[in-house]
């Protein structure tokens, strides 16, 4: 039987783009013009899954997701503007169940066309989703951060540790909890590729910066790798990695000259601190996320001697990249989040060459 669809939006346009791009991938296709209209849907109706617009009259789509959450579980992508301001509602609607979202730039139609593999991956995983994971998750704590203060703070430029993160569909949530469970004399830095739209990334930044002990920053290029600070990658741009004459690492910003389908790549991330970043010890954390993106820089990393992991089943929103990553060799663990979020506090207590096997700096002992 074909899974059910239900399009929101308060354009017809939208809604007639949408319906015929499911309809053509085989799924059945019902169409409201706004969060009311859904409602009454699903009363009468049980669908597989519902794309929800932001911006909609007689009522909005974060009113209607949480009305949703309320009376039953099913998988919601939001379809959101490239805008700063719909960036923040965004981030609200993961918050408060959205499983992912779709950006809508200025002329849909354009957009549709050459974005659809895109939505239908999105559509495929999100219907995978169980229904036991279509929880709103738990707020990050909101501690009241002085910013003005944190800029003042010494962080050193000399570590010899780093922590990588990779992360797709569920990521954002999960980044922002590593973020908040940090102390701002954590000793290394972290630097993370969230899949996000360069309008996005910026605003993502931003607020995990307001919610947390370290410093977040999204990536401009030139910016030094230093304790206690989370680099952001830069949608629309890789993030890759330099070392200076005097030792000092930063990151820089390169375009998608490999036509990845995800930009930015975790694979880059990943690739770039094989190669660059040879005199540390590395750990390096494949999360949620659709496809394959950073599975097999992950598993560079690991012959490399870096520290390897991937999220589990069990906590992962969608288990495709970490469940490639384990799949090929490339994460020495699989960890349930909450283990990973201790293995990263526990960090600079960890005995590297234990957890390594004999691993250092880049160089694997002979067997």
């Amino acid at each position: 039987m074909a899974k059910k669809i239900l399009v929101v939006d308060d354009s017809p346009t939208v809604r007639r783009e949408l319906g015929n791009l499911f309809n053509s991938a085989g799924y059945d296709v019902a169409l409201a013009k706004n969060g009311k209209e859904a409602l009454e849907w699903l009363e009468e109706m049980d669908f597989d899954l519902v794309t929800l617009d932001i911006n909609m009259p007689v009522m909005d789509g974060l009113t209607t997701l949480k009305e949703i959450m309320k009376r039953k579980a099913v998988p919601v992508l939001m379809i959101s503007s490239l805008t700063t301001e719909d960036a923040e509602i965004t981030f609200e609607c993961l918050e408060n169940g959205a499983v992912d979202f779709v950006p809508k730039p200025g002329t849909f139609t354009v957009d549709l066309k050459r974005n659809k593999e895109e939505i239908l991956q999105k559509v495929k995983e999100a219907l995978r989703i169980p229904k036991s994971r279509l929880l709103i998750r738990k707020r990050a704590i909101r501690r009241k951060i002085d910013l003005e203060k944190k800029k003042t703070i010494k962080r050193q430029t000399q570590w010899d540790r780093i922590v990588l993160i990779g992360a797709s569909t569920g990521g954002p949530g999960k980044i922002e909890e590593i973020a908040s469970s940090l102390p701002a004399d954590y000793p290394y830095p972290i630097c993370v590729v969230q899949h996000m739209p360069e309008n996005f990334t910026g605003k993502f930044a931003e607020r995990l910066n307001g919610l947390s002990e370290i410093l977040v920053v999204e990536a401009k290029g030139g910016e030094k790798l230093e304790s206690g600070k989370m680099i952001i990658a830069k949608g629309g741009y890789h993030l890759h990695f330099s070392r200076r004459a005097s030792g000092i690492y930063s990151v820089k910003l390169v375009p998608n000259t490999m036509n990845h389908f995800f930009v930015p790549s975790v694979d880059e991330m990943f690739f770039s601190a094989e190669k660059v970043i040879t005199d540390k010890n590395i750990m390096a954390i494949e999360l949620t996320g659709i496809g394959d993106d950073g599975a097999r820089g992950l598993l560079a990393l690991r012959k490399k001697g870096a520290y390897t992991i991937a999220e589990s089943e069990e906590t992962a929103v969608v288990y495709g990249m970490p469940k490639v990553a384990w799949e090929i060799g490339g994460a020495m663990k699989k960890l349930r989040f909450e283990e990973i979020v201790e293995e990263i506090l526990k960090f600079p207590k960890l005995d590297f060459e234990k957890l390594v096997g004999g691993k250092k700096h880049g160089v694997q002992k002979e067997q």
